[in-house]
C-alpha cells in the first residue's frame, strides 16, 4: 500500500515536471553554459516549488486558492517578470566568462536552486494541474492518511528530481560538443523563449482580466 502510494506520488511529480516551459529552458541552458550540476540545482528549484503546490493542491487549502484566485492577476504578471528578467539575464550573459567561473569552481548553486524555485513558485497554475494529477491518481485525503500522504509528497519530489536529473545528464552528454560560438547562440536563443514564456504568461492574465471585465 505504502510503496504505491510513494509510486502514484512519484508518477504525479514526474508528470508534472515533464510539460515544456521556461524552467525546462533554464535547465538545458544552464546545464550547456554551466555544468551538469547548475542544470540539476535548478530542477529541484523546481521540484522545491512544486512540493509547496502538490501540498496546496492535494489538502485543498481553501484560504490559499481563494487568495491565489482573488490575486491572480499580481501573482501572474510578478511571476511574468521575474521570467521576463531572467531572460534578459540570460540574453547579455557571456557563455565564455561563465565557462572560465566553472572552471574556477565559482558557478553558485544556491543562486540557480532559488531562482528556479522563484520562478515555479510564481506560476499557481500548478497548483490546479497536481489537483487534476491527483484525482487521476486516485490520491486525496479520503484515499490517503496524514502519515501516508508524508510518503506520497516525498513521492513527488522525487519524480520532479528524477525528470530533472534525467534531462541534464542527456544535455551534459552534448554539451563538449558545443564550441563558444554555438553556445553564445544557444543562450540567445534560450535567452528569447524565457522572455516569450515571461510575456506570455503577463498577457494572457491581462487579456483575462479584461475579458472579465466586460462580461
Amino acid at each position: 500500500m505504502l510503496l504505491s502510494i510513494i509510486l502514484r506520488g512519484f508518477i504525479v511529480g514526474l508528470l508534472a515536471s515533464m510539460p515544456p516551459g521556461p524552467v525546462g529552458v533554464l535547465c538545458i541552458q544552464r546545464t550547456l553554459s554551466k555544468n551538469q550540476r547548475s542544470g540539476m540545482a535548478s530542477g529541484l528549484g523546481a521540484a522545491t516549488a512544486d512540493v509547496v503546490y502538490a501540498l496546496i493542491a492535494f489538502f485543498s487549502l481553501a484560504f490559499i486558492l481563494e487568495f491565489i484566485a482573488r490575486n491572480s492577476l499580481i501573482i501572474t504578471s510578478v511571476g511574468g517578470l521575474i521570467v521576463v528578467g531572467l531572460g534578459v539575464k540570460v540574453l547579455f550573459s557571456n557563455p565564455v566568462i561563465q565557462i572560465r567561473r566553472n572552471r574556477a569552481g565559482k558557478t553558485n548553486l544556491w543562486h540557480d536552486f532559488l531562482t528556479v524555485f522563484l520562478v515555479t513558485i510564481a506560476n499557481p497554475v500548478y497548483i490546479f494541474f497536481f489537483i487534476i494529477l491527483f484525482a487521476v491518481f486516485g490520491l486525496n485525503t479520503g484515499s490517503v492518511g496524514l502519515w501516508q500522504s508524508s510518503f506520497m509528497i516525498i513521492g513527488v519530489f522525487l519524480g520532479g528530481a528524477a525528470w530533472w536529473f534525467l534531462l541534464s545528464f542527456l544535455v551534459n552528454l552534448f554539451r563538449k560538443k558545443f564550441r563558444p560560438r554555438h553556445m553564445l547562440w544557444i543562450n540567445r536563443i534560450s535567452a528569447v523563449i524565457i522572455i516569450l514564456f515571461g510575456l506570455a504568461a503577463i498577457f494572457s492574465e491581462f487579456l483575462n482580466f479584461r475579458i472579465d471585465g466586460l462580461l
